[in-house]
């Protein structure tokens, strides 16, 4: 019986230290953060200037802002092309309206596999004028779409930091139309 009352202790013991080294980390890693960031956007702001954050590597000013119905708002903040042959497009969709606004099922798309997955930013596509293609927002290989998922209800007021991935159009264009059901089109520059 004492072989088992030890086992135990030790288990409750490595849950206790786990549980510990979990709560520092997450107090460390969150800690004065918020603190700094509202002096470096509002002394960038001051300044007039559109500096980059080092920290963040994204513009102060959005590469775009879409309107959508119910008082939300998508901010671009930046659309980057990486090495592997991906676009990234981050942002941040804001309840600008005076009551809670549902997020429209329409942002998913119409394609049965993403809306099998939830509401999602998977009906988001990049569209290349010049070489007259659209790229749709990437899948994995279970059919979840690359993209901010789980999305609902925004309050009055608040935002959530999004973003969507797409297969990169060719390395020699650099403009490309934004769209989102719902919500207007608008004209992104990809960096990289």
């Amino acid at each position: 019986m004492s072989i088992r009352f030890t086992t135990k202790a030790r288990r409750g013991m490595v849950a206790l230290t786990v549980a510990a080294g979990l709560a520092l980390g997450v107090a460390g890693c969150g800690g004065g953060g918020d603190d700094e960031k509202p002096d470096t956007s509002a002394s960038a702001s001051n300044n007039g200037g559109s500096k980059t954050s080092a920290q963040e590597g994204q513009a102060a000013e959005p590469l775009a802002e879409v309107k959508g119905s119910d008082g939300l708002l998508l901010q671009i903040t930046s659309a980057e092309r990486d090495s592997g042959g991906f676009v990234t497009v981050n942002g941040t969709l804001k309840n600008d309206g005076a009551k809670s606004a549902p997020i429209p099922a329409a942002l998913s798309g119409n394609e049965t596999e993403i809306i099998r997955n939830g509401r999602s930013l998977g009906g988001a596509t990049l569209v290349d004028s010049k070489g007259k293609k659209r790229y749709y927002v990437l899948r994995d290989t279970d059919g979840r779409p690359l993209t901010t998922t789980g999305l609902s209800i925004l309050k009055s007021g608040d935002s959530v930091s999004v973003f969507m991935q797409f297969p990169a159009p060719p390395a020699d264009i650099a403009e490309v139309n934004f769209q989102l059901p719902t919500f207007s089109t608008a004209t992104i520059t990809i960096s990289g």
